[in-house]
């Protein structure tokens, strides 16, 4: 429900998905692999890992495209929508950015880099727990706030 009020109000997201992976040798190539078949781009990635599972989170460049992949293959995932925020000056944006989200009491929950840089900058992903008021304060302090088409050009 919290992803159809952020569209309605036309806040910027983009879709990352949680893909369930064992933990074995190749297994996140195998995932890759399987993106790459569809021309489907990984964008970003982290992956959080225990001793008999991973989850990996990806934003793709085809995320429509990534669903049905997953739905067709029976692939364990979730999809998240997250902030993402670019940052003019790199890492200096950094402190800008956390005190923009203290300031309007949003807690980040996780964050990574991606790894294309849109414009050449750098750029964040967040999963916040109020990804409305997050873009909008970010935007309010002069940050750029991606959605989707913007990484999938």
């Amino acid at each position: 429900m919290k992803a159809a009020t952020a569209e309605k109000l036309n806040t910027p997201q983009v879709r990352q998905f949680s893909v369930f992976l064992q933990n074995k040798v190749g297994a996140l190539l195998e995932l890759v692999r399987l993106l790459d078949e569809s021309n489907i781009v990984v964008l970003a990635i982290s992956i959080a890992d225990s001793s008999e599972s991973a989850i990996s989170r990806i934003i793709v460049s085809d995320p429509d495209r990534a669903a049905e992949i997953f739905r067709e293959r029976d692939i364990a995932h979730s999809e998240t929508d997250l902030l993402v925020v670019e940052m003019k000056q790199g890492p200096g944006d950094l402190s800008g950015v956390l005190a923009a989200l203290l300031m309007a009491e949003v807690n980040i929950h996780y964050s990574y880099p991606l790894l294309v840089r849109p414009r050449a900058r750098a750029v964040l992903a967040m999963h916040v727990d109020d990804i409305e008021c997050a873009s909008s304060v970010l935007i309010g302090e002069g940050f750029k706030v991606l959605n989707q088409g913007d990484l999938s050009r």
